[in-house]
């Protein structure tokens, strides 16, 4: 399966993170902490990247990015790129550093931004063994310059995250929002096994929908701009769309000529927008093997092309899956 294109436009806002391979280190002190920042530094001055936040952390970083000329994938290949020849420098080794492709969730540019940050800030401490007692002793994320305990580096864009957070006294403002613990949508939305590819309301996901992805398939906006739905959402969504109960959708109905138009797209779409696993699917719908699910999911691919009524069903479905995904 190819791997989905970025979505880039102007003053977009992206949280991007990656890891080391096979989870190694990639920061073992100090000159290491300071080569990526001279990165971070070179990046905002060659290609305008505005950097609202970091943490660089043992064997990952995060960073909170916004891209006034819609550059992200050519900023992140100068930021990798540098820092691993830096750090190879370092340690006088060579070879690929990170794991592989950068992770990039595009967040809408309002209090979902500032609950990202929180997200970010917080990362020392949310851990089994937290690398500090409090977060303004970590020395190697922005947080201490957001609440005055160090000087901001002249590539570091704090107006934005001060803006959002809307407090008169911003220092302390700050402080007692990444205080406080990480909300629970956002703290599960970190949890899924495979980052979501946008964070914000029901507009902006319909505005990426609708403007950004305009040529992209119904099932292809879907699975890029929503928080990958649960199986039973797909199946609820299917249920509503054709007037199903979800007994109708899952129940096999054996008999030649026999066949479930409404369950056979409950199984595509499972695979195609929810992202489960044909082994997942099929006990659900009271199939025995994955490659009875398999069997259906390639007549529904096979029919799409001389269906078009069925490309409209599915089109129909696919919306109301994002717009009512949480």
């Amino acid at each position: 399966m190819p791997r989905p294109e970025r979505i880039e436009y102007e003053n977009a806002v992206y949280h991007v993170m990656n890891r080391g391979r096979g989870r190694q280190m990639i920061f073992h002190g100090d000159d290491y902490y300071h080569a990526f920042a001279g990165a971070l530094s070179e990046a905002h001055r060659r290609f305008g990247v505005l950097i609202h936040a970091y943490c660089l952390m043992g064997n990952h970083y995060h960073l909170l990015l916004q891209t006034p000329r819609a550059n992200l994938s050519r900023i992140m290949r100068h930021i990798n790129g540098v820092y691993t020849q830096r750090y190879n420098r370092l340690k006088d080794s060579d070879g690929t550093l990170f794991r592989g492709r950068y992770k990039a969730l595009l967040v809408e540019d309002d209090a979902h931004a500032l609950y990202v940050s929180r997200y970010i800030h917080r990362n020392p401490i949310e851990m089994k063994k937290p690398k500090v007692e409090r977060l303004e002793q970590y020395p190697y994320s922005s947080y201490p310059a957001y609440i005055n305990k160090t000087k901001a580096p002249d590539w570091l864009e704090t107006k934005f995250l001060f803006g959002l957070e809307g407090s008169l006294r911003r220092y302390a403002g700050m402080k007692r929002f990444v205080g406080q613990d990480i909300d629970e949508t956002t703290e599960s939305l970190y949890q899924k096994a495979r980052w979501p590819m946008v964070y914000g309301g029901e507009s902006f996901r319909n505005w990426i929908y609708d403007v950004k992805l305009p040529e992209k398939s119904a099932p292809e906006k879907a699975a890029l701009v929503t928080n990958t739905p649960s199986l039973e959402h797909v199946l609820s969504s299917v249920g509503h769309y054709y007037k199903k109960t979800r007994q109708e959708l899952v129940t096999l109905r054996r008999g030649k000529g026999t066949q479930n138009m409404p369950r056979n797209v409950a199984i595509y779409l499972c695979q195609e927008i929810a992202e489960k696993k044909l082994r997942e699917i099929a006990p659900v719908f009271g199939l025995s093997h994955a490659n009875s699910a398999s069997y259906v999911t390639s007549r529904v691919r096979k029919r799409l092309k001389e269906d078009r009524a069925l490309g409209r069903d599915i089109e129909g479905i696919s919306r109301i899956i994002i717009e009512t995904v949480t």
